[in-house]
Order: C-alpha cells, then sequence, then structure tokens
C-alpha cells in the first residue's frame, strides 16, 4: 500500500512538473521561433527543396573524420520516427481531436526553418573530439552565446532526458505492442531489445549510423506503402477524414468546437515530439556529418522533418481517421466523440492497430504493428544514446576518464530500456514530454539568439553559389568568433 501511494504522489508530481514545463508559452515560443526562422531564410524549407534531396547524397570526400551526410540524415530521421509517429499520433488525435494532426504539420513545415538553423549553428561551431565530431546545444551555447552555466544545464537536462528518460518511451511502445497481440510479457520483450541495444550502442557512432542508414529508411518506406494499401480500401472515407481534420483543427467543427486550444497545444506538442524541430536533438547528429559548409546540413537536416511528420505521421494519422478507430476525450476524460465502432481505451498503439485490422484482421495487423514499432523505436533508442553519450562527453569527456563516463552511460541506456517496458505507459509518456519540454525551452531561445550567425551562414551559401563556385566557409571571413573548427588556421588540419 505505501508503495501504491508512493507511485501515485510520483505521478502527481510528473503531471504538476509537465504543465509546468508544456504551459501556452513553450507553445508560443516554438511557434514563433519557427515563424522567425522561416521567414528569417526566405522560407528555405520550400524554395531550396531540390537541394535539400541532391545533398543527401552529397558529403566531403576530403575529410576522413565524421560520418556522411546521408548518415547523419538517417540517423537523424531515427530519433524522429518513432513511437510517435505510431502512438503520438494516436494520443494527439485521442486528445486533441482531429485537427491536431493539421498543427503538427504546420509545426513540421514552420519547424523544418528551425532544424535548419539549429543543423547549421551545430556544424559551425561542432569540435573534432578523439577523431570524431562532436556538437550540438551545449557546445554552440558556450561558443557561440559564451554562457557557460546554460551550456552545462542544457547538456544535463539532454544526456538525462535522451540517455535515461526518452528510451523507456520507446521501450514501452515495443512491449505494449508485443504484449498485446502476441502475449509476450513486457519483461521478457524489454530484456531482448536492452540486449539488442546494448550490442548497437557500444560500436559507437559508426555502428550506430551503419544500421541506422539501413533500417531507418526501409521502414519508413515500407510503413507508409503499408498505409497506402490500407487507404486504398477505405478510399471512399479519406476526404471526409481530411475535411475533419481542417475543421476541428479550426474550430469548426460543432462535435469539438471548445477542443480548439487543445488541438492547437497536442498538435505542436507532439509535432515537436516526433519531428524534434527545435528540440535541440537533431543538431546533435547534424554536428557529425563530415560536409564542406554547415548549411549543407543544415538543409539535409530539414528535410527529415518533411519525412518524419508529412510522410509518416500523416500515413499512421489518415489511416485512423479513415477508418474511424479513434475516439476523442476531453479535459475531464470522457469521452467527447466515439468514432469507433470497436471498444478502444484511451490513444494508444492500439488506435493503429484497430485500422490495419480493418484490411488485415486484429491478429495480422497487430503483429505487423508490432513489428513496424519496433524497428522505429529501437533506432529511436539509438539516435536518443548517441544524443545523450554527445552531451556526456561535453560535461565529463576530458582525458582517461571518458571510456568509463561513456560505458556507464551505455549502461544506463540499457537499463533504462528494460524499465521502460515495466512501467505504464502514461506516465512513461509524460516524463518523455518534460524531458523534450526542457530541452526545447533551452534551445529554441539560444538558437534565437544566435540566428544571426545562421543567416549569414545561409547568405555566404548562396553567394557562393550565385558566383558559380562550390560553396566553403570561413568562419574568419564571416566574423563569427569561437568557430574553430571553419577559421582559416585550423581548415586544412581538419580535412
Amino acid at each position: 500500500m505505501i508503495f501504491l501511494n508512493a507511485l501515485e504522489v510520483f505521478d502527481n508530481v510528473v503531471d504538476t512538473i509537465n504543465s509546468w514545463v508544456w504551459s501556452p508559452f513553450l507553445v508560443i515560443l516554438c511557434l514563433v521561433a519557427a515563424l522567425y526562422f522561416s521567414f528569417g531564410t526566405k522560407f528555405v524549407q520550400i524554395r531550396r527543396f531540390r537541394t535539400m534531396v541532391r545533398l543527401l547524397f552529397s558529403t566531403d570526400k576530403k575529410d576522413k573524420v565524421g560520418i556522411t551526410s546521408f548518415q547523419a540524415f538517417a540517423l537523424a530521421l531515427s530519433g524522429r520516427v518513432g513511437t510517435g509517429n505510431i502512438v503520438g499520433v494516436a494520443t494527439a488525435i485521442g486528445y486533441g481531436g482531429p485537427g491536431a494532426v493539421v498543427w503538427m504539420w504546420i509545426i513540421a513545415f514552420l519547424g523544418a526553418g528551425s532544424a535548419f538553423a539549429e543543423a547549421t549553428l551545430a556544424q559551425i561551431y561542432k569540435e573534432n573530439h578523439n577523431g570524431q565530431y562532436r556538437g550540438g546545444p551545449a557546445f554552440y551555447i558556450e561558443k557561440g552565446l559564451r554562457c557557460k552555466w546554460l551550456a552545462i544545464l542544457f547538456a544535463v537536462v539532454a544526456a538525462i532526458s535522451c540517455g535515461i528518460i526518452l528510451p523507456p518511451v520507446q521501450s514501452n511502445g515495443i512491449a505494449v505492442a508485443f504484449s498485446n497481440t502476441l502475449n509476450i510479457h513486457p519483461a521478457i520483450v524489454g530484456a531482448i531489445v536492452a540486449v539488442l541495444i546494448g550490442l548497437v550502442i557500444i560500436g559507437g557512432i559508426k555502428r550506430i549510423a551503419d544500421v541506422a542508414q539501413i533500417v531507418a529508411p526501409f521502414m519508413a518506406v515500407v510503413y507508409v506503402l503499408l498505409a497506402i494499401v490500407v487507404l486504398i480500401f477505405n478510399i471512399s472515407e479519406v476526404p471526409d477524414a481530411f475535411v475533419s481534420m481542417i475543421k476541428s483543427a479550426f474550430g469548426v467543427n460543432e462535435a469539438i468546437g471548445g477542443m480548439l486550444g487543445s488541438a492547437i497545444a497536442w498538435g505542436v506538442k507532439r509535432g515537436i515530439y516526433s519531428n524534434e524541430a527545435g528540440q535541440g536533438t537533431g543538431p546533435i547528429v547534424a554536428a557529425a556529418a563530415k560536409v564542406s559548409h554547415p548549411v549543407k546540413q543544415g538543409m539535409v537536416q530539414a528535410f527529415s522533418v518533411y519525412v518524419d511528420t508529412l510522410l509518416v505521421c500523416t500515413a499512421t494519422a489518415i489511416m485512423i481517421l479513415a477508418c474511424k478507430t479513434f475516439n476523442v476525450y476531453g479535459p475531464s476524460g470522457d469521452i467527447i466523440v466515439k468514432a469507433s465502432n470497436v471498444e478502444l481505451g484511451y490513444p494508444d498503439v492500439s488506435y493503429t492497430i484497430a485500422a490495419l485490422a480493418t484490411l488485415l484482421g486484429a491478429r495480422w495487423s497487430g503483429i505487423i504493428v508490432s513489428i513496424s514499432l519496433f524497428f522505429f523505436a529501437f533506432t529511436t533508442v539509438m539516435a536518443y544514446y548517441y544524443y545523450g553519450e554527445t552531451n556526456v562527453v561535453y560535461l565529463f569527456g576530458k582525458g582517461k576518464r571518458e571510456n568509463i563516463i561513456i560505458n556507464v552511460m551505455r549502461m544506463l541506456t540499457v537499463f533504462a530500456v528494460f524499465y521502460g517496458s515495466l512501467r505504464d505507459a502514461q506516465t512513461i509518456w509524460t516524463l518523455g514530454d518534460i524531458g523534450v519540454g526542457m530541452m526545447a525551452w533551452i534551445n529554441v531561445i539560444a538558437i534565437l539568439l544566435l540566428s544571426k550567425n545562421a543567416f549569414k551562414a545561409l547568405r555566404d551559401y548562396e553567394k557562393d553559389e550565385k558566383e558559380g563556385q562550390e560553396p566553403t566557409f570561413n568562419s574568419d571571413e564571416l566574423g563569427i568568433k569561437n568557430a574553430d573548427f571553419w577559421n582559416s588556421d585550423s581548415k586544412s588540419a581538419n580535412c
């Protein structure tokens, strides 16, 4: 009884902290930042779309350090395409209504501008650390803003969030899916996933990138194709699904007209959780890429936001809405809209499974979603680990103790993966929201303050292009201080 009471108190504390972190101010901040970077770059995410695709397969062959642009893209995609695309979309619809999906699109479209800026800044301020490139918010906050204490704060939050808090969200989704469909005990699923994660992350960034570049794009394509097949068989319902999304997104839907605020809040929250634009994790892997100009990786990372939200999340959303396998819950927990013809509980993976079941039957749909979720979540945990490791290295990685610290980080991540399979899904998701929100608060403010350097880099890149030259970057010429990797003295040594 004492243990149960303690858990209840813990859950209440977690909910309270989450309400503070994810106040309306953070939603507004993320939207304002996304708008600012979209206009500041003259909507680079639209006008340079073809360049984004081309740069996916471009890398600096002279550079013997780092990973390729495509590997960095795949690893970022691994972090973005996870349970947020399957479970997160269901929770967005369940608590924010169909209109939450539209707000996920809006934050993805605009957030691609934020993703471009943060990835470009990560490249500008990256450094060569023991034979691999490291960078991200902690690095550009210290070097660009010259604010060491804020850099340390972000690194601590990111290390704890990515290494301990966020991995359980992914393993919980896997465990719930396999438990519901194949009756495998969550502890067994958690143990298997934990062992496999341990085998991958022990190989470092190279092995993580090698696995990510194969698994992440393949699973994303297969999942979208599967969704298309389901929609073909429910094609008559697709137009109504889109109409429902548009109406409820702007408060026109009579049944849930009073949920406009919830639609925006859940759409933005789940959108950021899924595509990570502005969160501060994407730039960590962007810094690991070897490119001849920071803007190149900025554009590649912006493209990954589109793949995540506009393709994979949309595939899940349209399936659920067209197949009518969802309920909408109000703030008090009552069902406002009961669209489903089958019994469904609170929003989770069951919404997606039920949608597939309309075509494949309950058993096969559960198996397919479980397998998809396994690969999505598995690669996401790999990315999370790398995010956490980079920030641990920033905090403690000096001298002989670096390997010890990294090994401790690996053990904590493996344990967190196992732990996540045993906890309640709602608490796990709330903890994940807190981690994402705290990182977003710090990172969005930082990239806004450093925006002029991202804009300088973009202008420099496009100037070289107009002059018919291969874009190259020199931080001294642009007056960007502390970007030591790119200055005149060190450029030749780094390549």
